[in-house]
Order: structure tokens, then C-alpha cells, then sequence
């Protein structure tokens, strides 16, 4: 475990969160037999759209999240949360001791 200024933790080794398309994939078509096309076709979107999620070439969107959402009885912020939780820890591994170094707190102001 790492701190950062102002005594935050943060595990550096913790394991990856999963991007959406690898918990389409595993947790949904997978055990349920169905394929990146079908579900293109059942939820009205492009088949290259479902495929790029899958392999974890193009991001969920909001859109696309109330799509999966609806065919698979999910909450609809359950893969916009994924995708948030993807895309943090990504940069988190990416530039985060160097957004600590750079940027300093400003604290709570009030305003007016």
C-alpha cells in the first residue's frame, strides 16, 4: 500500500478491475450461450459496437449501459460503474503519484 499526500492509501497491487467487455463476455454471453451478434441485434445497436466492448477497445456508454441494462435485468448504472471503476484505476496506474506531486489541495472555500 502506497500514501499519497494528505495520507491517502491506495493499493498499487491491487488486482485490475475488469474492463465491461470482460464482464459481458465471462459473467453474461458466455453463461448464457449467446453471441456478441445476437445481443447487437436484441438490444438495436451495431454489432462492431458490442464486439469493440468485448475486447476492450471501446468504452460503455450511457446509452449503450441503459441497452444492457434493459436486456439483462441489471441496474443501470451496473456497467456505467464498471466502466468508471475501469477507467480510474487505469489512470490511477497511469499518472496518479504524479497528480499527487503536481497538483496541490486548495481546501473548501465559500463563495459569495
Amino acid at each position: 500500500m502506497e500514501t499519497a499526500a494528505g495520507g491517502e492509501h491506495w493499493e498499487a497491487a491491487a488486482p485490475p478491475h475488469p474492463h465491461p467487455g470482460d464482464v459481458l463476455r465471462d459473467e453474461f454471453l458466455a453463461p448464457l450461450g449467446l453471441s456478441q451478434t445476437r445481443v447487437a441485434r436484441d438490444i438495436g445497436v451495431a454489432p462492431r459496437r458490442i464486439g469493440d466492448i468485448v475486447r476492450g477497445e471501446r468504452a460503455v456508454t450511457a446509452d449503450t449501459a441503459l441497452r444492457l441494462a434493459r436486456y439483462f435485468s441489471t441496474a443501470e448504472d451496473f456497467w456505467l460503474r464498471l466502466q468508471m471503476d475501469f477507467e480510474l484505476e487505469q489512470a490511477r496506474r497511469a499518472s496518479h503519484a504524479r497528480i499527487w506531486r503536481e497538483v496541490k489541495p486548495r481546501g473548501l472555500s465559500r463563495v459569495g
